[in-house]
This record gives C-alpha cells, structure tokens and sequence, in this order.
C-alpha cells in the first residue's frame, strides 16, 4: 500500500468473497480509504470470481471511497467480472 501524499493508494482482493467475509473486508479497506487523502485509489481484483458475492463487496467498497472523498477504480478484472459488473449497471460505479 502506498499513501505518500501525492501518490496512488493500491491494494488487492483476493476470492472467493463469501457474504460473511463483507463487514471484515470493508473494515479493513476503509482503513486504507481513510489514508487515501483524495488520491486515487486502485483495487486489483485479479483474484475476484465473477459472482454476485463479489460484486455487493466492490459496490460496498465504492460507497465507502465515496464517504471518504475518493474513487476506486478496478485493475485486472476478469472479463466475466466485467461484465457482470456491467450486467447489474454497475460499469459507471465501478470502473476500469
């Protein structure tokens, strides 16, 4: 993770996501979005499966940037992911 001012805030997910594993991921990610100070902010969801699980944890985690002045774009998403994202009409809220 970077968070030196001018600099990219970055991190990674891992999945599978299961529903139980939100509060804990969005606990720990807040932290890093907290430490963002309006830099950008990269998620790289290479790991991410393409399930509806996974998109609610990324949707939940683009509400929590929001609440701290700042926007996670995607990295190394899957095609399938992608276009699940898209699918459900989150390809605005959550872009590459």
């Amino acid at each position: 993770m970077s968070t030196h001012p001018d600099a990219a805030v970055t991190f990674a997910i891992r999945g599978p996501i299961a529903r139980a594993d939100l509060p804990g991921l969005c606990d720990r990610v807040c932290e890093l979005l907290s430490a963002a100070g309006g830099n950008p902010v990269y998620c790289d969801v290479a790991g991410v499966p393409a399930d509806a699980t996974s998109v609610d944890a990324l949707a939940r985690l683009q509400l929590a940037a929001s609440r701290n002045g700042c926007r996670v774009r995607l990295r190394n998403g899957s095609p399938d992911l992608l276009e699940l994202v898209a699918l459900m009409g989150l390809a605005d809220v959550l872009p590459e």
